[in-house]
């Protein structure tokens, strides 16, 4: 495994992140197809044992019991010195007012009802999950600058906004000399671009790092068209994201068979080589539900596809919708 500072800081990653979705009680939350705890500990196992140390889950993932199973597995089978650990706040995680958002008192409160569940005393990278349009930025990057402060997490993040809101979130930081945001998790892969048009130029230029989700596209670019799997058919959020061009993505998934089959891999290598290549990335976030999906995605990293079957990856591709 190879490891990469994170966009501009001193902070050793992985070159892959794992993306601790997959891993929660199913019944609880908005994901049944998830991994109860059993399911999950031999994943995360196998994730460190090859050499993966970023680790990314949300305070909301099944009701915080992503975060829980994650800290015990980590706990149990590494040093806290060793791994990375990353997660997200925003999400609505009890009725009623002040139960959600980015507001200054609910930071401090999820910050430390997540590093309760995760048994730890800080995470590594803090993220906000979305923005919140009913909280002035500067009250949530001040909030976000005094958990740095205090010493429960080491950097912050973004994740699921447009650019301009971006910049606007890294000038009132500088402005104000408050910690400023240090990655941005957004949605890239080959069947959803658009982040290359204003979002990856502005962290090249930022010295942000790019920790992409979902880049196999929720598992479609691993499959056949007319294939399908449990998950694919009860993440309802995930049926939200790929139907604006569903003639185009269809070709693409068509043109990653040729490629992997001329490879003589698994579609899944060729479609996360490619997000893995593309600049300014430094770690794609990858879900992992079986011993295989692990030994694709490290084996993705040796895969360094020519110009020309990168070219033949991208020129099907035309504009969607903002989605995710």
């Amino acid at each position: 495994m190879d490891y990469v500072k994170l966009g501009s800081t001193g902070l050793d990653v992985s070159r892959l992140c794992i993306g601790c979705m997959t891993y929660g009680i199913p019944d609880r939350g908005a994901h049944p197809w998830t991994l109860d705890e059993e399911k999950s500990r031999p994943l995360i196992k196998q994730a460190l044992e090859l050499g993966i140390n970023f680790f990314d889950t949300a305070n909301t993932y099944s009701d915080g019991t992503s975060e829980e199973i994650v800290g015990r597995a980590l706990k149990d089978f590494a040093s806290r010195d060793e791994v990375v650990i990353a997660t997200k706040v925003w999400a609505r995680m009890r009725p009623g007012p002040n139960g959600q958002g980015l507001s200054r008192r609910a930071i401090f409160a999820e910050i430390d009802n997540s590093l309760r569940r995760l048994g730890t005393d800080y995470v590594d990278l803090y993220q906000i999950h979305r923005t919140d349009p009913n909280t002035p930025i500067a009250e949530t990057m001040e909030a976000l600058h005094d958990v740095v402060k205090a010493g429960k997490a080491r950097y912050i993040g973004a994740s699921n906004m447009a650019a301009w809101q971006f910049t606007q979130a890294l000038y009132v930081a500088e402005l104000n000399g408050w910690t400023r945001f240090v990655t941005m998790q957004d949605h890239l892969n080959l069947l959803y671009r658009e982040e290359e048009r204003e979002m990856l130029p502005l962290c090249r230029d930022q010295g942000i790092g790019v920790i992409p989700w979902s880049p196999l596209a929720r598992g479609r670019l691993t499959r056949d068209w007319n294939e399908t799997s449990e998950r694919q058919e009860t993440d309802l959020f995930g049926k939200t994201l790929y139907t604006a061009a569903v003639d185009a993505d269809r070709r693409i998934i068509e043109r990653v068979s040729q490629v992997a089959k001329a490879r003589g891999v698994p579609k899944a290598q060729v479609a996360l080589a490619w997000v893995a290549q593309k600049s300014p990335v430094t770690a794609p976030i990858v879900g992992a539900s079986k011993p295989h999906h692990l030994e694709d995605a490290v084996a993705a990293l040796s895969l360094n596809l020519t110009p020309a079957e990168i070219t033949s990856l991208e020129e099907l591709y035309v504009p969607h919708p903002l989605a995710g």
